[in-house]
């Protein structure tokens, strides 16, 4: 158990490379901004946004710039202290919090950023629970999300990771050198949509294969290339193994 706290309480120092990319990172907000102004129809600015699991900061900074108020929080204490101290903005705030136990009122968001964050936490139901507590009637729950099932598992670029059982995935990662346990609880789409049954799924995943220019995407993928029209071909013929979604969460 010490193990797991300490690694869900210093992710930021484990995945560094990732967590202070500013450029990376603002892309991944450019992504969520171009879905949620799809959605919204562009009107944005008078929105409060909770970012659950904000880490840095990055991507909350830069969402600010779009959102009336933005509230980031993360169980990463060092991760919080420097999002507090590059701060951009006095519409975003950070705390130290844990996702699965909101300090928030119900229905005090009219949007929740949930982007690859479920498989971070020891209980994804009582994750997207508290989410769908804290977000107003009709409110949105942005939710990107890993599939267990693909060819290369994205934390540590090893194939089929994700895929086997956890004592064998500590195996593959001790034999690789790449870490001593491996404790990501990626789901499969069918576990997927159980945590989030509460919720009516709008289903953006092909909407942005389609279009990865509107969608801000083409850092994964050009219009017209091989891999967008495989990836159109797999999302209609065998979407359960496309290898993650983009959904938006609407609370009825």
């Amino acid at each position: 158990m010490e193990d797991k706290y300490q690694y869900q309480h210093n992710f930021s120092q484990m995945h560094g490379k990732e967590m202070y990319n500013i450029s990376g990172r603002e892309q991944k907000a450019k992504k969520i901004i171009a879905v949620l102004a799809d959605y919204y129809h562009g009107d944005l600015r008078d929105k409060k946004l909770l970012d659950v699991g904000c880490s840095t900061g990055i991507i909350s900074n830069y969402l600010a710039r779009n959102f009336r108020e933005v509230v980031g929080i993360d169980i990463d204490k060092s991760a919080v202290e420097y999002a507090q101290h590059n701060r951009m903005l006095n519409n975003a705030n950070y705390y130290v919090s844990d996702g699965m136990n909101l300090n928030f009122p119900d229905g005090s968001f009219d949007i929740v950023n949930c982007s690859q964050i479920y498989e971070h936490v020891p209980n994804a139901q009582r994750l997207m629970d508290e989410i769908n507590r804290v977000l107003k009637k009709g409110g949105i729950c942005f939710f990107a999300a890993g599939n267990r099932i693909k060819l290369i598992e994205e934390h540590y670029k090893l194939p089929l990771l994700s895929i086997f059982p956890k004592p064998i995935s500590s195996l593959y990662l001790r034999l690789t050198k790449k870490g001593k346990h491996y404790y990501e609880n990626l789901l499969t789409y069918w576990g997927l949509r159980k945590i989030v049954s509460k919720f009516r799924i709008i289903d953006y995943t092909i909407k942005i294969t389609k279009n990865p220019e509107k969608f801000e995407a083409i850092d994964m993928l050009k219009s017209n290339s091989f891999k967008q029209k495989a990836g159109i071909f797999l999302l209609r013929t065998n979407y359960w193994i496309f290898p993650s979604y983009v959904w938006l969460l609407r609370k009825d």
